[in-house]
């Protein structure tokens, strides 16, 4: 009886120390089972930095951070007194040049073109006295009544009166026609720079109002009102909340035949258990500065890493930059 009950107490012990072993061997196998590798990143967007071209002070918003804006929105207006004395110069300068094409153009005043008329004539009628005086000393010459100094001295003053009635002709002409050709396209030039310096400062007027160059939410705003901010310093961020995807950083090892193109599925906790399917439109290395991995810790050569963005197939609603994202598919051990 004896003897039975130490066989008894022995199985006993073999059985418990062989539940004892299986249990440690299951406990070490689930302890040292690897975890399925989870891919993780983020949802990103396109976003807009608004900046002026000129320098000046902000001298309102019309948008707070939050705010949905449609393209074309005005988002904010720069004060520039620089810019605007500019405008008051070029205007002044464009008028100087159009009043001095105006006199090209239209020559000498009525008063001018009467007076050069009436010295033309002057000089017309001092030439006519002089002719018939030059013909009447020319006979006597030729019958030796003059001598022969009389008939020069008559025959320069003809010339010198014909030389003045030319000369009084040509300001009478001048007057009527007006200014040389050369001297009206000179005045026109003149013009057409000045306009152009003046649509020049005025383009710049348009840059005091800063609009929204897509639909989107504002996220950021870095000055505040009656701050200075220089000339294409960034003064709003506008986000596309319509334009999003998501981007994640995966070791090359763990790519397994990833390409662009593929399909990936992927979850959104901060939505839910939802599902979403995305497809691969880049994919990249990233900078090997911060991307290398140690032959220690893969036990076969240095790892890159890669960027590889996805792009949802359909919009997901509510997703917001920033939000985590982890892969579904494929499982990668």
């Amino acid at each position: 009886m004896e003897q039975k009950k130490k066989s008894y107490n022995l199985l006993t012990g073999i059985i418990a120390l062989l539940v004892i072993i299986a249990v440690v061997a299951l406990v070490g196998y689930i302890v040292s089972k690897p975890e399925p590798t989870v891919i993780q990143g983020q949802a990103e967007a396109v976003e807009y930095r608004v900046s002026g071209k000129v320098p000046g002070r902000i001298e309102k918003f019309f948008a707070d951070e939050g705010d949905f804006v449609h393209k074309g929105d005005t988002l904010a207006e720069i004060d520039s007194p620089e810019i605007k004395a500019k405008l008051a110069q070029a205007a002044a300068v464009k008028s100087a040049a159009e009043a001095q094409k105006e006199k090209a153009l239209k020559g000498a005043r009525q008063e001018q073109i009467a007076a050069a008329y009436e010295v033309w004539q002057q000089a017309l009628a001092g030439e006519e006295v002089m002719r018939k005086s030059y013909e009447r000393t020319e006979r006597l010459f030729a019958q030796k009544v003059v001598s022969e100094q009389k008939f020069d001295e008559v025959s320069a003053q003809y010339k010198a009166a014909k030389a003045t009635c030319a000369a009084a002709k040509s300001q009478y002409d001048m007057a009527v026609n007006g200014a040389r050709k050369e001297d009206r396209e000179a005045a026109e030039a003149l013009v057409d720079q000045a306009s152009a310096a003046l649509a020049e400062v005025e383009s710049y007027m348009g840059e005091l109002y800063l609009t929204a160059p897509s639909d989107g939410i504002v996220t950021a705003r870095f000055p505040k009102e009656g701050e200075l901010v220089g000339q294409g310093s960034p003064v709003m961020t506008v986000t596309d909340l319509s334009d999003t995807w998501f981007t994640f950083s995966i070791r090359e090892d763990m790519l397994h035949g990833m390409k662009i193109g593929d399909e990936l599925t992927v979850t959104v906790p901060a939505l839910g258990d939802m599902q979403y399917r995305t497809r691969i439109k880049y994919m990249s290395v990233m900078q090997s500065f911060a991307t290398w991995r140690a032959t220690l810790d893969t036990g076969r050569y240095d790892a890159r890493t890669f960027e590889v963005r996805s792009v949802p197939l359909e919009p997901v609603e509510g997703l917001l930059p920033g939000m985590t994202a982890i892969v579904v598919n494929p499982v990668l051990e």
